[in-house]
């Protein structure tokens, strides 16, 4: 008979209540990208839920985790758009999920050691750290009323930044004070809070949310083959694959389960690799395991994976209302434009924070020289072309710390 901190598979309907719960943890994050990019809110709902289905039918149903919207992917996903539209740019971000079925293969045949050596520290915090800072000024643009590359402005600056500020600030402060479920949903917490304030100084438009059906098939869309697109977002699941193996050890840490050995972070990796290929495929961002949901699992000291069978098919159901979805895209730029001061600075701090941990001497040569210029050129924007196609910003930085790593005299085997 399984307790209530049971870590085995069990589907009940009974844990309907709980499932969905889990689904509003991570809710507020989920929804911000697809909102931030101008992908479909209800295609990211229908693909997390189908993510994580995939991902749990992978690892045999044994680990409590839930697979949603990936923020590492915003910077390829908002130059993208504009540069290729949304099909070419799902053809890239397709593209690195298979990186990850890669890696996943790769860690299977060497063992987990080998992604170490290729990716240490001093190369995946400069590219986390890039990440978070090449988005800044659409940030502070959406925060003051602008467009995110500052050409059009929507709002008037001081309704904007008032605005802005409301949602940055109840983000902190639900974040530093919060208890129990607020502590896990600052983000979603500060979207109600702008949102509110949007509301009292009028600038939230219901028109669409009144023409929408109730029940509709997501806006489901298809890749384009596109090569350039490939080149320049592929090596930004440098960063994420990293991060994967920091969020399967945090969930193993919370349910006593070494999830490294069984089912095997070959699997779980090749789990999140098919999700995100498969949302891609369908429109979607790219999918990535929740930290948010992992401090529920830790709150509730409820183990069971099938919880996040609850969750997932919560999200499936959600992304066929329709009204639902267009309501969510009444939310006026400036909210999400405070909410991302908080959040890009995060990504910015995380991989700070990744460097810091790694007790690596940063002013020894090699590793000055790797994160030096992985920051300059990600930043600087540096780019290399070959004819029609061009390599910069994430992806060149990616690329050069990795090659550098490889190249550069004096590295170490292990980390």
């Amino acid at each position: 008979m399984d307790t209530p901190s049971s870590t085995t598979y069990s589907f009940r309907p009974k844990d309907a209540l709980l499932g969905a719960q889990m689904l509003f943890v991570a809710f507020g994050a989920l929804v911000l990208v697809p909102l931030l990019t101008g992908l479909d809110p209800n295609v990211a709902l229908f693909t997390a839920g189908f993510g994580t289905l995939i991902f749990q039918v992978i690892t045999k149903g044994k680990v409590p985790i839930f697979l949603a919207s990936s923020f590492a992917f915003l910077p390829p996903i908002f130059y993208g758009v504009q540069t290729w539209g949304i099909p070419g740019t799902m053809c890239g971000l397709a593209a690195a999920g298979v990186v990850y079925i890669l890696l996943s293969l790769l860690i299977k045949w060497r063992g987990s050691e080998v992604l170490s050596n290729i990716l240490p520290p001093v190369v995946t915090g400069p590219v986390i750290m890039v990440i978070g800072l090449i988005l800044a000024p659409v940030a502070v643009n959406m925060a003051m009323g602008k467009a995110g590359d500052g050409s059009v402005v929507l709002f008037p600056e001081g309704t904007a930044l008032t605005v802005s500020l409301v949602a940055l600030a109840t983000t902190v402060l639900v974040s530093l004070l919060g208890r129990g479920v607020f502590k896990l949903i600052p983000i979603l917490c500060g979207i109600i809070a702008g949102y509110i304030t949007a509301l009292i100084f009028g600038i939230v438009d219901f028109s669409t949310v009144a023409k929408a059906p109730w029940f509709a098939l997501p806006n489901f869309t298809f890749p384009e083959w596109n090569l350039q697109a490939i080149i320049y977002i592929v090596p930004i699941a440098i960063a994420p694959a990293i991060e994967h193996f920091g969020d399967i050890l945090a969930i193993g840490s919370i349910t006593g389960k070494d999830y490294l050995k069984d089912p095997g972070i070959h699997r779980t990796m090749m789990g999140d690799g098919i999700a995100t290929t498969m949302a891609s495929m369908l429109g979607g961002p790219p999918n990535t395991t929740y930290s948010e949901v992992t401090g529920a699992v830790a709150l509730t000291r409820v183990f069971n994976p099938g919880i996040m069978t609850w969750a997932a098919i919560t999200a499936i159901a959600l992304a066929f209302v329709g009204k639902f979805g267009t309501f969510l895209q009444t939310i006026p730029s400036p909210v999400m434009g405070g909410i991302m001061l908080l959040l890009f600075g995060a990504i910015m701090v995380i991989g700070l924070n990744t460097l810091v941990k790694s007790g690596e001497d940063l002013m020894e040569s090699r590793n000055l020289s790797i994160v030096a210029l992985i920051l300059v050129f990600g930043i600087g924007g540096m780019s290399f072309s070959a004819g029609e196609f061009t390599l910069q910003g994430i992806g060149l930085a990616g690329i050069l710390g990795v090659l550098l790593n490889l190249i550069l005299p004096g590295k170490k085997r292990k980390y």
